[in-house]
């Protein structure tokens, strides 16, 4: 049984997809899964088992050069290689117009997605062959092993989701596992910040700690950031540039993490790494991390409230 998966991101979303597809492979035997995702997040639906064909679809940097040469060039590579099989079921995870439109309706099979009272965007509703109620008001997690235990005909497991990749990377931890701390400081959004100087006071509060803290980071401004955070700590390293799966190795090392609401947090929980999430604006009932040792922080609504003495308090608990 061969199953196309349309989920193609952010990286928390993508993630949040993987301990559907154990629960189908659990519920079907030889069942195998092709996975449209931005090439950006390219990496992470191999990590799973069941996955067979990654397929890179790249919206977010086409939508900038929409009809030029090579982009159109690009989409009709694409549309090829979506179209080369034939699917038992195509389950569009994502619930949006555009991937609806632009890649679901195009790929070969019965298309599965969620009735227009459930999905993010209801218009996207239209170009699904099959719609599914999933009610809203739980774990994104929870959403979507309902989606696909609805389009693939099995029941609903009645335990906790697996991701189905921390033994991948935890069979081969480096070799200074849990001897350190990783903060990850960056987000997208501004009120997902938590104050640099709350981050510095914490990098205070643990240098007697015997833990070292790794400090990783993407874009050029975060690692500006990182370098502020560690200045005058001997304990703390600023790490180099990383790929997501060598992101993942540290990750996967550490004896606690420390995070604000970001996609790496979410790989973190995925690890079954022990994980302190910082939450300003958002719901951590619905999206925050979902997994073994997970601890959501959050008051008021406003993250720079959360001072660093009770993070100290919850490292020092889970450690």
């Amino acid at each position: 049984m061969r199953i196309l998966i349309v989920k193609t991101s952010s990286m928390g979303d993508v993630l949040h997809t993987l301990p559907a597809l154990t629960d189908a492979q659990n519920a079907i035997p030889n069942i195998q899964f092709d996975w449209v995702v931005e090439e950006g997040f390219a990496q992470i639906p191999g990590w799973h088992s069941t996955v067979d064909q990654v397929i890179p679809v790249a919206i977010r940097r086409w939508r900038k050069s929409w009809f030029s040469a090579d982009t159109r060039q690009e989409r009709a590579a694409f549309i090829t290689q979506l179209q080369q099989r034939h699917y038992d079921a195509i389950i569009d995870a994502q619930g949006l117009i555009k991937s609806a439109f632009l890649i679901t309706r195009k790929a070969r099979g019965t298309k599965h997605g969620q009735d227009r009272h459930s999905a993010r965007e209801p218009l996207a509703s239209w170009f699904y062959d099959v719609k599914h109620s999933i009610p809203k008001n739980q774990h994104a997690v929870e959403r979507t092993r309902q989606l696909f235990a609805q389009s693939l005909g099995y029941p609903m497991p009645d335990r906790k989701g697996d991701y189905g990749i921390a033994r991948r990377f935890l069979a081969t931890p480096p070799a200074d596992a849990n001897s350190y701390l990783v903060f990850l400081h960056a987000t997208t959004r501004d009120d997902k910040h938590w104050p640099e100087q709350h981050w510095r006071e914490l990098i205070a509060l643990t240098a007697d700690s015997g833990f070292k803290i790794k400090l990783p980071w993407g874009a050029p401004h975060e690692h500006e950031r990182a370098k502020r955070l560690a200045k005058g700590f001997q304990h703390v390293e600023v790490l180099p540039k990383l790929s997501l799966e060598e992101i993942a190795n540290v990750l996967a090392g550490a004896r606690v993490v420390v995070s604000v609401d970001t996609g790496l947090s979410h790989l973190t929980a995925a690890l079954d790494r022990p994980n302190i999430t910082l939450y300003g604006p958002t719901d951590p009932g619905l999206i925050g991390g979902y997994g073994k040792n997970q601890l959501s922080v959050k008051q008021a609504n406003n993250i720079e409230s959360i001072s660093p003495d009770i993070i100290y308090n919850y490292l020092l608990d889970l450690r």
